[in-house]
């Protein structure tokens, strides 16, 4: 797998556009994902204890915007490192242990699609179908 230039920049440039509304999308991200995957939201004490709709739970939005903004900054720079960096106070082992072993490794892509529609084609499809299966090949890596 290699990411090109050119996917490079659209990844660059899709994320520079969603980055002011971030918050939003990530929040839509993760209830995309309880609607596919309903039991990961059970694995969140956060959101199994709360009683607060999902929506309005501040703590699921710092969460998702956390990892919606780790992952799509670590996107865009795959091509440049050749590697996955999470951040100094997350290892890659435990992104692991929690999400991949978890059963969560979908991806949607319609959080993309929704954020830039101007932007949405195949090739930006194609570009960050690639970038995320770099991050999972580089975290399976690390299991």
């Amino acid at each position: 797998m290699v990411i090109t230039a050119k996917q490079e920049a659209l990844v660059v440039n899709s994320w520079n556009e969603m980055k002011d509304d971030a918050p939003t999308f990530a929040l839509k991200f993760f209830l995309r994902l309880f609607e596919i995957i309903p039991s990961a939201a059970k694995r969140l004490a956060f959101v199994r204890d709360s009683t607060l709709p999902l929506e309005k739970n501040p703590k699921l939005k710092a969460h998702a915007m956390g990892v919606f903004v780790m992952t799509c900054e670590a996107a865009t720079q795959l091509r440049k490192t050749g590697e996955v960096d999470v951040g100094a106070n997350t290892s890659i082992q435990h992104l692991a242990s929690v999400h991949f072993k978890a059963g969560s490794e979908v991806c949607t892509f319609g959080t993309i699609k929704e954020a830039v529609p101007y932007l949405w084609s195949e090739e930006l499809k194609e570009a960050w179908s690639e970038s995320y299966n770099h991050l999972v090949l580089a975290i399976k890596n690390e299991m």
